[in-house]
């Protein structure tokens, strides 16, 4: 089994966040795309990746682009992960029994899903996967009509791939 694959229909999400707001996937597709990314406080890749998810937030987030992390542990440890990442997105709480993660078919953590506004996942990414990044960054710029920025810096090492 692996997550679910660009092309499926993206299952109904409703969770509160850390902050204790009910917040609902089809609720944020009627504005634009949604990317929710999935992971665990502990995972060193979630860890590398979300300070990058925060400068596409940065870059495209907005009224008609949404990101989302949704969180496998509870609202005090995510909170907690959110503050030393940097991270100033939501993240929404799936960390009793796992019902929604179970249901994106999570392999791994992280794993990202660009969720179209039609709810069709437009790109899964497992792990961190630099291209995979680039191609979300792009996608978020030409639905959002704003300038493409580079994602990565001049001079930052970053690897192609890291496994989750």
């Amino acid at each position: 089994m692996s997550a679910l694959p660009a092309g499926t229909a993206a299952p109904a999400i409703s969770l509160a966040s850390e902050s204790d707001q009910q917040l609902s996937l089809a609720d944020a597709l009627r504005h634009g795309p949604v990317l929710a990314a999935f992971f665990k406080v502990n995972c060193p890749t979630c860890q590398f990746t979300f300070p990058f998810l925060e400068r596409l937030r940065e870059a495209y987030a907005g009224p008609n682009f949404t990101i989302w992390g949704v969180s496998q542990n509870d609202a005090v440890d995510t909170r907690a992960f959110l503050g030393e990442f940097g991270v100033k997105f939501p993240a929404l709480i799936d960390a009793q029994g796992y019902a929604v993660s179970k249901q994106y078919r999570l392999t791994n953590v992280p794993t990202l899903f660009l969720i179209a506004p039609d709810g069709k996942i437009q790109i899964t990414s497992v792990g961190f996967a630099k291209a995979d990044l680039e191609k979300i960054a792009a996608e978020a710029a030409r639905l959002t009509g704003k300038p493409a920025k580079p994602l990565f810096r001049s001079g930052e090492v970053v690897p192609a791939y890291k496994p989750g």
